[in-house]
């Protein structure tokens, strides 16, 4: 019998990561896409590189998620539609059994996820303020003409990280080129913005909770060398960073595919449909006082589904059929 792989698919508004698995839960092959608006295309895209990869293998269960999730189900025919809290700490679960606190910085939103014996008892998400995600380090590094990827490597260099207001990317901005006109040096000023972060982020999201180790760092940001130290100065608690970081949103989808799939058949709709058109516009109905905003994906002159509604008359529209 040919061994079974289990696909999962993250799909946010800054990346768009792929995680194929064996049976025995070992990651054979990843993937990270940048969005860039376009989540169909980069959901097909992904699609077309995992094909190059898969050859003869088979795909026996795809799950999702991220904030494009149920885009993304219907263009993928999923099996199991979970939300980034749980597809994070499931993964993180799995790779650090006994996990408690699970840190994750992405580009455009954190979260903080408390778990105790393997249960989520507690979390926090933020999808407003900048400072407290990538995007904050983006623009600080696009201001002093430093690639993103050296932020961590100069931070680390730092003998002593100036104090850098960290409550609004706008005064961090001002405060930085101020402390750069006060003549402290690079390094510095690098490990004081990695400090600004995770004060931002505990300030913001660990209010009342309590952090217990072990702790789990992921997301694109625990590449950073400088913000996981910064977390482990502020905390006290050493902080781990697993290998598939970036991708343990779709680590997780993939866990969760594997654990629903046993024998059932797959609904994947198959490596073809990135070479399909597919189409997405919304419009507002106007049956009633809600003038709910309704999202339509279709294929060709088909229509795959429609949600966004709050009395069902525009959704449950879906087409299996594909091929």
């Amino acid at each position: 019998m040919a061994e079974k792989y289990y696909l999962g698919v993250d799909v946010g508004s800054v990346s768009t990561n792929f995680f194929l698995m064996d049976g025995g839960k070992q990651g054979v092959y990843s993937s990270y896409l940048r969005t860039m608006g376009q989540p169909i295309n980069t959901v097909k895209e992904g699609l077309r590189q995992l094909g190059g990869f898969l050859g003869g293998r088979k795909i026996a269960g795809v799950g999702v998620t991220g904030s494009g999730r149920n885009l993304a189900a219907v263009l993928l025919g999923a099996d199991v539609v979970k939300n980034e809290i749980t597809a994070h700490a499931v993964a993180a679960g799995d790779t650090c059994p006994g996990v408690n606190t699970v840190l994750e910085i992405g580009g455009q939103d954190s979260k903080l996820i408390i778990l105790r014996q393997g249960v989520v008892v507690d979390f926090a998400m933020n999808s407003v303020c900048a400072a407290g995600t990538g995007s904050f380090l983006d623009q600080q590094a696009a201001r002093l003409g430093i690639p993103i990827e050296e932020f961590g490597g100069l931070a680390l260099q730092s003998e002593n990280s100036v104090r850098i207001a960290g409550r609004c990317s706008v005064f961090a901005e001002s405060d930085m080129i101020h402390k750069q006109q006060m003549g402290n040096s690079l390094p510095d000023i690098i490990a004081g913005l990695c400090d600004a972060l995770v004060r931002n982020y505990l300030n913001n999201l660990a209010k009342g909770k309590e952090i217990k180790a072990p702790v789990v760092f992921q997301g694109g940001v625990a590449a950073n060398a400088g913000i996981k130290r910064a977390f482990e100065q502020a905390l006290g608690l050493e902080v781990t960073v697993p290998e598939n970081f970036d991708v343990m949103g779709a680590l997780g989808a993939a866990l969760l595919a594997r654990a629903q799939a046993r024998d059932k058949p797959s609904t994947f709709l198959g490596i073809g449909i990135s070479e399909m058109s597919h189409t997405s516009r919304s419009f507002c109905c106007s049956h009633c006082a809600n003038n709910c905003e309704i999202v339509e994906l279709s294929c060709g002159d088909r229509v795959l589904a429609r949600w966004g509604d709050r009395c069902g008359k525009w959704s449950g529209h879906a087409c299996k059929d594909i091929g």
